[in-house]
């Protein structure tokens, strides 16, 4: 009767439900967009219970429409838009505050304040992050200090924190888990250990009350209630969007690579058993650790900050395109984007940059720039920051990269993956199923209760669909590449720190 995976794939813009059968292949998919609040500069919001209500909709919805029924699924896995962070009540279930989600800046001058009071080579070296405003640290104590009450009910024992996998999971069955790949995300938790780790906490002023169980990535965490979907079903993967992602392409073993175009751009780079700290600004991250296996996975990762997000603002924003997808056509109707470079520093840089008061540039306009030109130039830039996180990650890395497997939305686009093997003088290979994030939840959670019965049969399944070949000469790259480092500079450091953070 267990015929189908479902994957639960909560993404920054929207939620998503894709039933898996055992070929690995898409029986059918629900996804619902949710809201996203700005209510200050550099504020990113998200209504937590929204997000609830929209993956619970599409997961009903899914399984409405393929007429699947609970007892066929074998089991769920989660994959998550990692270091949004929530705070709720242990007993109303309900959030204290809206989920700041990890676009959010607010915390840069916190982190300034860290890094000034010395704490940033103790951060560094437990748990393989920078200071940024990016990871759950900073945003966990900015909530407790300005809810009011939040710090007393945490030091209680009333309040819990979670990445959206947690949230999920509590709602799905009541418990408060993560697992080790968002668990590395938060600043809080020694990738070396694989614990929370006291001193971490203390920096930070954050009880340890607050924190969930650690779980594995693959294995059975509970059953979901079972009123949620008519019968109690097993939750036997997790995973941060990125790891999922990257279990999805099938990136087991040391030195395979991919980057997933989604609303960010994320490279990631298994790194075997052993964390590898980057000489590079990159990260090191913790990739799976499954049940019944002694040793975790570690990845090198660089993250982007705007990638698809981009073409989001030239249609919301600019209103240039009606849809996200009219980008590529409107892109192909100009030969080159006629010297303009767009630097989409609307929330600062990620790696290898890691400048919190960078700011968006769009340079090289004339008289004759037109929105082709923009649209261009706009995912052009998304290559070109991806490019920096390879030759990054080239220089970290033991042996050389010689393929790079892609995913995500933006992955279709062929102008762009073309660019991308070009700027990169390295092969770009698109696989047959490019929803990898839930593809990764899922064989997490397959493998979690036996659907699947080893790596091996999943990696059995993977497909090529398109390999894309660089076209370029060197000449050019490096002109193209130059000009772009050149642009980044003028973008650079554009606000002034501030140590002070916004009350409200």
């Amino acid at each position: 009767m267990q015929r189908f995976i479902l994957a639960l794939d909560q993404g920054t813009t929207s939620s998503r439900a894709i039933l898996f059968d055992r070929a690995g292949q898409i029986v059918g998919a629900a996804q619902q967009d949710f809201p996203q609040h700005f209510p200050h500069p550099g504020w990113v919001e998200h209504d937590a219970g929204v997000i609830w209500q929209s993956q619970l909709a599409v997961a009903r919805q899914v399984m409405h429409e393929q007429k699947v029924n609970a007892a066929e699924i074998a089991a769920i896995g989660i994959a998550n838009q990692r270091e949004t962070t929530v705070i709720w009540d242990r007993t109303s279930g309900e959030p204290i505050a809206p989920a700041i989600v990890w676009q959010d800046r607010r915390t840069a001058g916190l982190c300034e304040e860290l890094r000034q009071a010395g704490h940033e080579a103790l951060f560094r070296d437990r748990t393989g992050l920078v200071l940024d405003a990016y990871f759950s640290g900073t945003k966990i104590k900015w909530l407790l200090e300005h809810v009011p009450g939040a710090r007393a009910r945490a030091e209680r024992g009333e309040l819990a924190f979670g990445t959206i996998d947690s949230w999920l999971i509590f709602k799905l069955c009541g418990r408060h888990v993560t697992d080790v790949s968002n668990a590395s995300r938060t600043l809080l938790f020694d990738i070396h250990a694989l614990r929370w780790d006291d001193a971490l906490l203390e920096a930070l002023s954050i009880p340890h009350s607050l924190l969930p169980e650690i779980v594995p990535s693959s294995g059975i965490v509970a059953g979901t209630d079972a009123d949620l979907f008519g019968l109690s079903i097993p939750i036997a993967g997790i995973a941060g969007d990125q790891q999922a992602a990257t279990f999805g392409q099938n990136c087991f073993q040391p030195g395979m690579a991919k980057n997933t175009y989604g609303t960010g751009c994320f490279m990631l780079l298994n790194t075997g058993t052993q964390p590898t700290r980057s000489r590079n600004n990159l990260l090191t991250t913790v990739g799976w650790h499954c049940e019944h296996e002694a040793d975790a996975s570690y990845m090198l990762e660089g993250s982007v900050f705007m990638a698809g997000a981009i073409v989001q603002w030239l249609r919301d924003g600019l209103g240039m395109i009606a849809r996200s997808d009219d980008i590529e056509a409107l892109a192909r109707t100009e030969p080159d984007s006629a010297g303009i470079v767009l630097v989409p520093a609307f929330n600062g840089l990620g790696a290898p940059y890691w400048d919190p008061y960078a700011r968006g540039m769009l340079i090289g306009m004339t008289r004759g720039t037109n929105k082709a030109h923009i649209a261009r130039a706009a995912l052009e830039s998304i290559a070109y920051q991806s490019a920096d996180l390879m030759q990054a990650m080239q220089r970290d890395a033991t042996t050389p990269l010689l393929e790079l497997r892609v995913d995500g939305g933006a992955a279709r686009n062929d102008l762009l993956m073309q660019f991308q093997a070009d700027i990169l003088d390295t092969a770009v290979i698109r696989p047959v199923v490019t929803e990898t994030t839930a593809l990764g939840a899922a064989y997490l959670a397959g493998l979690g209760v036996g659907f699947w019965k080893s790596r091996d049969e999943v990696a059995a399944l993977w497909q090529i669909e398109r390999r894309f070949e660089p076209d370029m000469s060197a000449s050019e790259r490096e002109a193209r590449l130059e000009q772009w480092h050149r642009a980044v500079q003028r973008a650079s450091d554009w606000e002034q720190p501030v140590l002070q953070d916004m009350s409200t």
